[in-house]
């Protein structure tokens, strides 16, 4: 199984895998015309999106009579982790939680979800910085960012 770390995923990539990831193995026509109901993509643009996830090894692929099955073949929540964590390692080290922050009051998230947050967060505190510093320069250079 290829690893989410080795694949990177556009825009428009994530549409087509979220549909394979939750149908778990489905052809072209379907995710056509999935789409087709959600975006104003011409067949062949679906077609071409299909092609690179499998040639990027995201999706596998298998001839089944006249038609190709998709699986996926990263998972999901790997998929999701390694995207998030690339987006925030382009942040400043000390402004990602503030980020963070203002990202969970924009998010919609189960009683479950909002405990599973308050669980790790709550095992972090003993062992977190009084203080995370800029990383926006290399070692040694004068300036910082402000907080």
């Amino acid at each position: 199984m290829a690893t989410a770390l080795a694949v990177t995923i556009s825009d428009a990539e994530w549409r087509v895998m979220r549909i394979v990831w939750t149908l778990k193995q489905t052809d072209s026509r379907t995710i056509i015309d999935l789409l087709a109901q959600q975006h104003d993509w011409k067949p062949a643009t679906i077609k071409t999106l299909i092609g690179r996830l499998v040639k990027k090894g995201a999706l596998a692929t298998t001839k089944q009579g006249r038609q190709f099955i998709y699986t996926p073949l990263i998972p999901e929540q790997s998929a999701m982790d390694t995207a998030l964590i690339n987006e925030l390692d382009q942040m400043c080290a000390m402004h990602r939680g503030t980020s963070i922050a203002h990202v969970l009051e924009q998010t919609e998230m189960s009683k479950a979800d909002v405990q599973h947050l308050i669980d790790v967060l709550a095992k972090k505190l003993p062992t977190a910085p009084d203080a995370v510093h800029c990383d926006c320069l290399p070692d040694g250079c004068e300036g910082s960012c402000e907080s």
